[in-house]
């Protein structure tokens, strides 16, 4: 267990400890980012637990978003990772013994993470764990059974794998968990069971980050793409429920409606990667597909970046494919509030951040409208203007609706009375 800042401990804060369930740089990592680093630190001692260092850590330091940021390697973040490093790709691959070895070595360091971690809740004497993601959700749950601490359960997710289903059932009906905050309605349905419990919050960004005007703009110049090239582009993870498939095969109907004048004009750029700890490579899969289809130069995978916004500032319409209920992607909200025209299936929260003609253009995903969202690339390609108004909707109700300050004070009023205080 690293730690890496700390402060003296004031009595009359609300000290939470704050539950993260994976170092990566996705959606998790940046909602603990906001949430923390808004909340007002004059009445909560922000303690953070993250599996392990990485780039989440070093933006919570960055940005003074807790007293205390600190790793627990019984964090498990993959039941057969390897001990002493990250889960890669190839560790899927390892022959069968060293797996179960892996997982019976993974199973010891996470009861003595756990039993650390109990002693730490006694010895810090929080107030409350706040859980944020799904790993988080179990293991503050079992927390606060064992510490008596209340636990508030942040979902991000629309569902449990089925094995884990009813543990998760039960943990989130427990007496201990006592406030489920769902980030959109698909989140909202796994827990019916204890419905009382439920609170609809959207989670939000930092506005002033993600404002345009503030940003230089990198991905033209990197690319040697000329002002006059409308690009359509999409960041996040690449893996098959996010539609990349589905993007490339609109992309592809939308090309042979084009002009060769048209063509020369117009790219397809996305930026992300499949993580490691995912088999198999989906990335590669997707790259197979645009050769297929012969749009090499035309539709680009240029690989993952740590800080997106240079990148989206140069799209013309962020597209976002996701073909499953997508809770509330960042990758829309980030878009939005940079001012871009969003083009998406309508699944999740997605629905929830866009209305049809007004942010974007929004197509039905189940089965995902692959055509209609071809027609929407045309349609954004041709008309600049529509690209720009729905572009300053989307801004406008990025800062009605999304921002960190704002969303952090209704957190933490939550926090306050969950704890009693």
């Amino acid at each position: 267990m690293t730690e890496m800042t700390s402060s003296p401990a004031t009595a009359e804060k609300l000290r939470v400890l704050f539950i993260n369930d994976t170092s990566r740089n996705g959606g998790p990592g940046r909602t603990i980012l906001y949430i923390t680093k808004f909340l007002d630190p004059a009445r909560v001692h922000r303690s953070i637990l993250i599996p392990r260092e990485g780039i989440v850590s070093k933006r919570l330091i960055a940005n003074n978003a807790g007293e205390v940021v600190f790793h627990e390697p019984g964090l498990i973040e993959h039941p057969f990772e390897p001990l002493s490093r990250n889960m890669e790709r190839e560790d899927f691959d390892a022959p069968l013994p060293m797996k179960i070895a892996r997982t019976i070595g993974n199973v010891g360091r996470a009861i003595t993470g756990f039993g650390r971690l109990v002693r730490r809740i006694k010895r810090e004497k929080y107030d409350l764990i706040f859980c944020n993601g799904t790993s988080a959700g179990f293991l503050g749950g079992a927390l606060a059974a064992v510490t008596g601490v209340p636990a508030i359960w942040h979902v991000l997710y629309p569902n449990v794998p089925k094995p884990v289903r009813r543990l998760h059932q039960r943990l989130a009906a427990s007496k201990h968990v006592k406030l489920i905050i769902c980030v959109s309605k698909p989140c909202e349905t796994q827990f019916d069971h204890c419905r009382e419990k439920v609170a609809a919050i959207q989670t939000a960004l930092d506005i002033e980050e993600f404002d345009s005007a503030g940003v230089e703009p990198a991905l033209r110049k990197e690319l040697k793409l000329s002002d006059d090239i409308v690009i359509f582009g999409s960041h996040g993870r690449i893996v098959p429920r996010k539609g990349y498939m589905e993007m490339i095969r609109a992309a592809k109907i939308m090309h042979d409606q084009l002009s060769d004048e048209e063509r020369a004009r117009c790219r397809f750029i996305v930026l992300g990667d499949t993580p490691q700890d995912i088999w198999p490579d989906h990335l590669s899969e997707c790259r197979a597909l645009v050769t297929e289809l012969g749009l090499d130069g035309f539709f680009d995978f240029i690989g993952f970046r740590a800080d997106p916004r240079a990148y989206v500032a140069d799209l013309d319409v962020a597209v976002v494919p996701s073909v499953y209920p997508d809770p509330l992607p960042r990758a829309v909200m980030e878009s939005m509030a940079m001012g871009k025209a969003i083009a998406a299936f309508a699944m999740g929260g997605i629905a929830e951040m866009i209305n049809d003609g007004v942010e974007g253009r929004l197509f039905s995903g189940e089965p995902a409208d692959v055509a209609g969202l071809a027609g929407a690339f045309l349609e954004y390609f041709r008309s600049p203007e529509m690209r720009k108004a729905h572009g300053a909707a989307a801004r406008a109700r990025i800062e009605k609706d999304f921002d960190s300050r704002k969303h952090a004070l209704k957190l933490q009023a939550e926090m306050f009375r969950v704890a009693g205080r």
